[in-house]
């Protein structure tokens, strides 16, 4: 190759002659690359290159030439000395010092501004060079020097502690090192391949100790949490959960969904560059995650636990909890929601250990096991020590608020009394998902529990009354004429989330030999948290039960997405095997009764097993009687009093009479509570056929002679609630999907609820064609006939209408054997209609509804009660919850 051209040209950038002519030869150099590579060894010109070493003056005009095209010629050169392992150019000095040269002043940005994609390619270069490194260690010295600033005793004590405090800078020592933090911030393919290069050279810390060393020193972990804080900054302050126009969700339209309410400084969730920044900031997180699993030296992993705990945490994130309020409109929407995402997107116990650990104010308990003998300080240590006591002294930690006064705990209970539904709703899923991912950090915390005995106390008769009761109050809603395939679907559902349960993993282990369970005992507390579960129960007068259940007393006038939430957070609380349903959920089983005349039956059937026995003394027919006989008792069914019934129980009972009232209330109430579901069944059924997000239909009048002529053929309630939202956008949660090009994926729970309780939006109100639904070929054989004049005139204005809160009615059908008093029922009390004219909108009672908003909600509450009904048989075949002697 010929390089009289690059040295002959006076000004290489401004002669475009030149550069073609360097261009050319790059390109025939890497042609002869390229077919020598196909041929059998020896590759003279790969010798060549080496001996003449060519690489130092293609690296010099490269950077000369300020062209793209010559740029991206020289990294493919470079690429294919960098891939062949016979002349060994990765460990050569000379190739390593022309290569960072190249990559420092072409990356660096201070030669030219590079081409989207030739930054790539330069990117792409860096991450080779360090996969390169990770595959041979032996050639890092090549790359990576300290210069023996090591042994220099005095050189820490000319720098000042604010240098000291952002680690010492020594970028000539590992240039590559700091050419691929400055790029983890990028998004697409040149963030993938420098946090990638970078978990690399990370690795390497465990087998050489000098670099352990330097990166301890550096200013590593600071760039990376001073980069994390930057990003969490970029979002907003104040959020406003909102959908883009068009795709609100089908069971939002169907209510009395506010719409888009902006505040002032609010931004919107749904805006393009509130959706850049949030999946910036959670890529980022999960690279943390990453480097903090990939790092195998405990002194790097220490220090940038360090760096997040105290740059990250301390300064930034429990700050904007604890200034969060619903005054300013939205600003604990905001930081509710930041938080409930960083904790759906990591799962390393490291990472979720230091953030609950220090928001939650976990004490430093101590475990009960010996501890073992302090090891030798190293002076890895010292120096973390040392750099940990600078970081705390200049980010002023020890003069802020702590979470020792005002945590996590607090916020949400505060939060849960807030007169906003979206800061309702917003804590409602921050709560799922601490009890669906770190259920241990909730205990004791969260939830105030008692201990449970270890043998199960609810017996399998008061188990089937419990179970006919929920069905009882899902029969007394109407609407479901195949409740037995609606009830397999969520058995199914309910069966693979209970198996997948964070917590379900030590109580379905294989058992011992003898086939005898582990006894379990309560769990031995380390670092503040219950490291194994015991079996317990939630207390009645636990806060957060306390504020669930003031929801549920007003679940009619709730936002929609507030009772998705609230259903959501209820399943959560019951999922966890350790966790006991008697006492909030069922009733206590020392609080049973049964008639005297069961008594009476088992001593007869008692007399009888003594005629079949013939009366005998023989032990083993003595035992088989007495199994017997606490079979039949397990077996009774037992009743109790209405002082006994759980607070959660009693009101759903109450919601139930509530549904009575209204249907008393409001003409053609069922009818309409059919059409609600029959739309809801109709756009799920067409989303399945498509397979994309479909439209809903304009509310249209009526017609009950249509739904008895016409009827359709029922679905279950898997329908109704995947018929809720479409699985289309992943914008509430980043349990699943790429952030910024970094993909990962997070297990969520795979049930029919799920899908609704994310807020995942279907389509726009209004079908693309400008047609209804009702001449589908799906809704039936022959299209429903036309409405008639009499009712739809007045079915529009029905929907619009507003009511109120109704008192429960006294009418309730009560399954056969229930005996159980309702508070506030006054039997033969009459009510006075509620309902008012939409024109009547400043007579109507504050917290009114509209009748649509009313028949969703019931919708969602009939749903949630057969979901309850298969959790809690799974549970019983799955966990064992239920004795039957």
């Amino acid at each position: 190759m010929d390089f009289q051209t690059w040295r002959n040209s006076s000004s290489l950038p401004s002669d475009p002659t030149a550069i073609d002519t360097i261009y050319q030869y790059l390109q025939r150099l890497n042609s002869i690359l390229d077919e020598e590579s196909r041929t059998l060894a020896p590759h003279l010109c790969l010798s060549f290159a080496s001996t003449s070493q060519i690489f130092v003056p293609i690296s010099k005009i490269a950077t000369t030439c300020h062209s793209n095209h010559v740029i991206h010629e020289a990294i493919s050169t470079f690429n294919k000395l960098i891939d062949n392992e016979e002349e060994e150019f990765l460990g050569n000095d000379a190739f390593a010092q022309s290569l960072m040269t190249f990559m420092v002043r072409v990356a660096g940005g201070s030669v030219m501004v590079l081409e989207a994609e030739t930054e790539a390619e330069v990117v792409e270069l860096m991450y080779g060079v360090a996969s390169k490194i990770r595959l041979q260690p032996e050639v890092l010295p090549a790359w990576f020097s300290s210069r023996g600033r090591s042994t220099v005793r005095g050189e820490d004590s000319m720098l000042g502690e604010r240098e000291r405090f952002a680690g010492v800078t020594h970028k000539e020592d590992f240039p590559l090192f700091y050419l691929l933090i400055d790029y983890v911030h990028h998004e697409g393919r040149v963030g993938d391949f420098s946090r990638t290069g970078l978990l690399y050279i990370v690795e390497l810390a465990s087998v050489s100790e000098e670099l352990e060393r330097w990166i301890v020193e550096s200013d590593l972990a600071t760039l990376m949490a001073s980069g994390l804080g930057a990003l969490y900054s970029q979002l907003s302050r104040k959020l406003v959960v909102s959908y883009s126009r068009g795709e609100t969700p089908s069971i939002l339209a169907f209510s009395d969904h506010p719409g888009d309410q902006p505040t002032f400084g609010a931004e919107s969730s749904n805006s393009p560059e509130f959706q850049t920044h949030m999946d910036t900031f959670l890529s980022y997180l999960v690279f943390w995650q990453d480097v903090i699993e990939h790092c195998k030296s405990t002194e790097v992993k220490q220090t940038l636990l360090d760096h997040f705990h105290i740059l990250f945490l301390q300064q930034l994130l429990y700050p904007s909890l604890l200034e969060s309020s619903d005054v300013d409109g939205g600003s604990s929407v905001a930081v509710l929601t930041y938080l409930r995402r960083i904790l759906e997107s990591i799962d390393h116990p490291d990472l979720i250990h230091l953030i609950l650990h220090y928001l939650l104010a976990l004490p430093d308990l101590q475990s009960q096991e010996p501890v073992p003998l302090p090891k030798p300080k190293s002076p890895g240590a010292a120096r973390r020590r040392k750099s940990l006591d600078l970081l705390t002294r200049f980010a002023d930690v020890e003069d802020k608020p702590t979470p020792e006064l005002f945590n996590l705990i607090d916020l949400i209970l505060t939060s849960l009394k807030s007169k906003s539904q979206q800061t309702i709703t917003a804590t409602l899923k921050l709560v799922s998902a601490i009890l669906r991912r770190h259920y241990r950090y909730a205990l004791s915390t969260l939830l105030r529990v008692s201990p449970a005995p270890v043998a199960p106390q609810r017996t399998i008769g008061a188990h089937n009354k419990e179970l006919e009761l929920l069905f009882s109050l899902v029969a007394n809603i109407g609407g479901e004429d195949n409740i037995d395939e609606s009830y397999e679907n969520y058995l199914k559902d309910n069966l693979r989330f209970l198996e997948t349960h964070p917590c379900s993993m030590e109580l379905l282990v294989v058992k011992d030999a003898t086939g005898a369970p582990t006894q379990s005992t309560p769990g031995t507390v380390l670092g503040g948290v219950i490291r194994e579960l015991y079996p317990h129960t939630l207390r009645p007068e636990d806060p957060l039960l306390r504020a669930l259940v003031g929801l549920f007393e007003t679940f009619f006038l709730n936002n929609v997405e507030t009772n998705l939430s609230l259903t959501g957070a209820i399943v959560d609380l019951a999922a966890c095997g350790s966790m006991r349903l008697e006492g909030w959920l069922f009733v206590d089983p020392t609080k049973y009764k049964h008639y005297d005349s069961s008594d009476d039956e088992d001593e007869r059937e008692e007399n009888l097993n003594d005629e079949i026995f013939g009366g005998s003394s023989d032990p083993l027919a003595d035992l088989e009687k007495e199994q017997i006989r606490a079979l039949k008792l397990a077996c009774r069914t037992p009743s109790w009093s209405g002082e006994s019934t759980p607070p959660l129980l009693a009101v759903f009972q109450s919601l139930i009479s509530q549904v009575n009232a209204h249907r008393a209330e409001i003409p053609h109430f069922d009818e309409y509570l059919a059409e609600r579901k029959r739309v809801f069944q109709v756009s799920d059924e067409l989303s399945e056929v498509t397979s994309t997000p479909l439209p809903i239909p304009q509310q249209q009048p009526f017609n009950p002679s249509s739904h008895q002529q016409a009827p359709i053929k029922s679905q279950t309630l898997d329908s109704i609630s995947q018929r809720m939202f479409s699985s289309t956008s992943r914008s509430a949660s980043p349990s699943s999907g790429q952030y910024g090009g970094y993909g990962y994926a997070t297990p969520t729970r795979p049930g029919r609820l799920q899908a609704q309780r994310q807020q995942r939006p279907l389509a726009s109100s209004r079908s693309p064609s400008g047609r209804t639904y009702s001449p589908s070929p799906l809704r039936g054989s022959s299209p429903a006939p036309l409405p008639t004049p009499s009712f739809a005139a007045g079915d529009a204005d029905v929907l619009k209408r507003r009511i109120g809160l109704l008192p429960p009615r006294s009418d309730l059908k009560r399954p056969s054997f229930a005996n159980i008093d309702e508070p506030g029922q006054q039997p033969g009390s009459s009510y006075a209609s509620s309902i008012r004219s939409g024109s009547e909108g400043e007579g109507a009672d504050e917290g009114g509804v509209t009748v649509s908003h009313l028949l969703t909600n019931v919708v969602i509450l009939q749903e949630f009660m057969l979901e309850l009904a298969a959790l809690v048989q799974v549970r019983a075949s799955l966990f064992g919850d239920v004795r039957f002697c």
